[in-house]
């Protein structure tokens, strides 16, 4: 099966590596338009999946988000773990806003450690919350999962080519299946108008004593990094593409931080980056549909708009656009 995988993100380096671990002798080409400065690398990679995060039921929705965290799971326990940028890590969400700020039915369900905090812990922050949870989780740094991703492809044989597509029908002579992990470019290139950029702003600090992660209210989080440094956030602008830092919002995530987190004041600021996050009203889509040239079809799967979840929920979607293209490649042949 020759394959095309559209987006150099993490959606779709993960797509074409779990295609490598399920069909290996499928011959696999990545088309991007870039491979640096790009959403994934804006992002802090902690498995939190929000409530609001939907696929087209619950139950598959549930089977995305369960099959992502064995996957990244199976990677911390492997030798790669260090190489990949996948480790374990606990921490806390706090809000005074009710009880249900807390909880959270994707990953209550799915780690083995989510609990109602203690009356010390709601002031362990030097903060007086009225309610709070304790969770372990995972941290996937894409700084180094998507270099070692690619790393692991290059050795199968998979080819990278830098390259805008406006249309995907210019792959049809060359391949089998397109699978469409374009993110945020499927607006032009799938025609796909509930495509929103969701603009969000991060701080990144150098704070090594850091171990734990914090969220208050959800709209501010401090998630530290595997090399000592620490993502503060966040900010969520809806159909914004102002790509250059607001001075204003980074003053305001600053406050917040340090406020959750007092030791903070002392961090050294790094820097300050942007990241237009992929949303989609409606949910992400995972769909398949046959796509003709008028000399010649192929089967094209999407596999985009995972919003603000792309690196926690890759591996499953991935998985399952897999089984779509899987299932139709044979159907196709099985006629023949």
């Amino acid at each position: 099966m020759r394959v095309a995988v559209v987006g150099g993100g993490v959606v779709g380096i993960t797509t074409a590596l779990q295609l490598k671990g399920e069909l290996r002798n499928s011959d696999v080409t990545i088309y991007a338009e870039k491979y640096e400065n790009i959403v994934s690398y804006v992002a802090a990679g902690l498995f939190r999946v929000g409530k609001s995060f939907s696929g087209p039921s619950e139950e598959i929705t549930r089977n995305w988000v369960n099959d992502s965290y064995e996957f990244y799971d199976g990677i911390r326990k492997s030798r790669e773990a260090a190489n990949a940028g996948v480790v374990e890590i606990s921490g806390y969400i706090f809000s005074n806003e009710g009880p249900n700020a807390v909880k959270n039915p994707w990953m209550e369900s799915l780690v083995s450690n989510y609990r109602s905090v203690t009356e010390e812990e709601l002031k362990l922050p030097g903060n007086n919350w009225k309610y709070g949870a304790y969770f372990t989780t995972l941290i996937t740094q894409c700084k180094w999962y998507i270099p070692w991703a690619r790393r692991q492809l290059e050795q199968t044989g998979t080819k990278f080519y830098k390259r805008k597509l406006y249309n995907v029908n210019e792959l049809i002579d060359d391949y089998d299946v397109i699978i469409n992990c374009a993110g945020l470019g499927a607006t032009e290139l799938s025609g796909d108008r509930r495509m929103v950029p969701m603009r969000g702003q991060v701080l990144k600090v150098k704070a090594p004593w850091l171990k734990t992660f914090f969220y208050g209210e959800l709209d501010t989080y401090i998630i530290p990094g595997i090399d000592g440094s620490c993502t503060l956030g966040g900010s969520r602008n809806y159909d914004s593409t102002r790509m250059s830092p607001c001075a204003h919002e980074t003053r305001a995530i600053h406050e917040r931080c340090t406020s959750l987190v007092p030791s903070l004041k002392n961090a050294e600021v790094i820097e300050s980056l942007v990241g237009l996050r992929p949303h989609r009203d409606g949910g992400v889509r995972v769909e398949i549909e046959k796509i003709s040239n008028g000399r010649r079809s192929a089967t094209l799967v999407h596999n985009y708009g995972h919003g603000g979840y792309g690196v926690c929920t890759a591996p499953g979607t991935a998985k399952y656009a897999i089984k779509l293209a899987q299932d139709a490649h044979l159907n196709t042949y099985s006629k023949l």
